[in-house]
């Protein structure tokens, strides 16, 4: 099994989650200028989107989008509880949960990474971001990951897009409960190897 991956990306989150679960796995590095593989192949040929993730399985099936690979991940592994059952009401809360982080917060992100994007929309983009996470404060109560006690997948996704925050001007001090939550994810032993697996500085 392979996991295509650019430096810092959404990919992260499925390199944490695949370290969570104790998977094996390559992880392939996809170059950011030439969108080229280290065997020189184009990374269109793998996932003709052209973006990451892209997880390509040992019968050679691909599969794309975090919403899709994030759970796919954790059945992997269902002792590792990075996701409820399959059918129980906590797992459509789980699925909820990725699609607010991929099509709400991760999508208000996206503009601020181009600089061709006016900054009266980058402003926009930001203040859609403040109240996304306003939503996400309220709802995290007094427990310590997005689906109560135990950490999921969902967790590993918030945290990456909220790794880029200050890389985008993006505040999100008057979240506390957030920042809580970012902190204690980043604290984990999975996500600090897959930083360091990318390169990323911490």
């Amino acid at each position: 099994m392979k996991l295509y991956y650019l430096q810092g990306a959404c990919s992260l989150a499925s390199l944490i989650s695949l370290l969570e679960a104790g998977t094996k796995f390559e992880a392939v590095a996809v170059d950011r200028k030439t969108r080229k593989l280290p065997d020189g192949r184009d990374y269109a040929a793998v996932n003709p989107k052209g973006y990451v993730p892209a997880l390509e399985l040992d019968d050679g099936e691909v599969l794309t989008e975090n919403t899709a690979l994030l759970p796919y991940i954790a059945d992997l592994n269902p002792s590792a509880n990075l996701a409820p059952p399959v059918g129980t009401r906590a797992r459509f809360r789980l699925q909820e949960w990725l699609g607010y982080l991929n099509g709400e917060v991760h999508k208000n992100f996206s503009p601020l990474f181009n600089p061709a994007v006016p900054e009266a929309m980058k402003q926009i983009a930001k203040d859609n971001i403040a109240r996304r996470l306003a939503l996400i404060e309220d709802r995290i109560g007094d427990q310590p990951f997005l689906l109560g006690e135990a950490f999921s997948v969902a967790d590993a996704y918030l945290y990456v897009i909220l790794s880029w925050r200050q890389k985008l001007g993006v505040d999100i001090s008057a979240f506390p409960k957030v920042t809580a939550l970012y902190e204690r994810i980043r604290a984990r032993p999975s996500v600090q190897a897959a930083r360091k697996a990318e390169g990323l500085n911490d």
